[in-house]
């Protein structure tokens, strides 16, 4: 199939636009054992949240504290009987690191509170349409399900529609431009019959005052 008659005339395949690594076959279902495994893995956890009533900040702060308990007393038992402290690794920040992280927040933080600013003041209405548009839609998406399920659902998105377009790829682009074909016909039509009309009473309504 041509990449003229691509969805969005795309040049790129869909593995590609995925980054064409190991992260776009686990998506493509390429690394067909990794994939299932992540699927269960996260229908388990969501399971267990649900039935448990357990949040995930009880949880990993219980993780948290079982784990700590453990370490400590096994720190105190492995002096009192002479054995060998818990194999942790070392933990340390380098200033190399720090800076690099610091730098890269404050590059994002800068473009959030400048992209925020031009909303604030009316300069750039596409981008407030836009935003109102993400905001509005999470807000509707927030009141229907709670965090974990939204974020279930989405990996289970990703890791279904992609690979399932890429199987039906020729079908799913000949329908979309089909459909496409049909929009703008349409439109052209609303446009001629309505739109055109409605000018032209405007332009014979100017001339009459």
């Amino acid at each position: 199939m041509g990449s003229s008659s691509r969805l969005f005339n795309r040049q790129r395949t869909v593995h590609e636009i995925f980054g064409g690594g190991f992260v776009a076959d686990v998506i493509l279902w390429r690394q067909m054992n990794i994939t299932l495994g992540i699927l269960l893995v996260t229908l388990s956890s969501w399971v267990v949240f649900e039935r448990s009533g357990y949040t995930l900040l009880s949880l990993v702060s219980s993780v948290l504290l079982l784990l700590a308990v453990i370490l400590f007393l096994w720190a105190k038992s492995a002096a009192i009987l002479n054995r060998p402290a818990p194999p942790l690794p070392r933990f340390h920040l380098s200033e190399e690191t720090v800076t690099e992280v610091a730098s890269l927040i404050r590059t994002r933080l800068n473009a959030l509170l400048s992209i925020s600013q031009d909303i604030a003041l009316g300069k750039d209405t596409k981008l407030f349409l836009k935003v109102a548009a993400y905001l509005l839609l999470i807000s509707v998406v927030g009141g229907l399900t709670d965090f974990l399920t939204l974020g279930y659902a989405s990996l289970l998105i990703v890791l279904t529609i992609p690979a399932l377009y890429e199987r039906y790829e020729d079908y799913l682009d000949r329908y979309a431009g089909m459909v496409f074909k049909k929009s703008h016909q349409l439109y052209l039509k609303v446009d001629v019959e309505c739109i055109g009309r409605v000018q032209n009473w405007i332009l014979e309504r100017q001339k009459l005052s």
